[in-house]
């Protein structure tokens, strides 16, 4: 089994008019602390709590490489990304919840 140590996350609000990428080595609390508006700042601001994709890595270095592309992606392309691994854009957060 591989670990993974570090995720890439993103993140919409209740119309998915917002996005919010983000990373942490701790994905269901740092999920978790973002539902309970003790996330970012910017999060808590507009509202944004429902996670919509996520990316496990093993190294730390690939992850914050990953998050820097994505912050720096159109819109569009965070959509496509999002479409591909969450056709429906629902919340994903009770399926990381089972994550070991």
């Amino acid at each position: 089994m591989i670990h993974e140590y570090a995720y890439v996350y993103l993140l919409g609000n209740f119309n998915r008019k917002v996005l919010y990428t983000g990373l942490t080595t701790g994905l269901k609390q740092r999920i978790t602390d973002h539902k309970n508006g003790i996330g970012s700042s910017f999060t808590h601001k507009y509202n944004i709590h429902i996670l919509l994709w996520y990316k496990g890595f093993q190294r730390i270095e690939d992850a914050i490489l990953k998050e820097k592309q994505i912050k720096r992606w159109r819109r569009e392309w965070k959509e496509n990304l999002i479409r591909d691994f969450n056709p429906d854009f629902r919340d994903l957060y009770f399926d990381i919840l089972e994550l070991h």
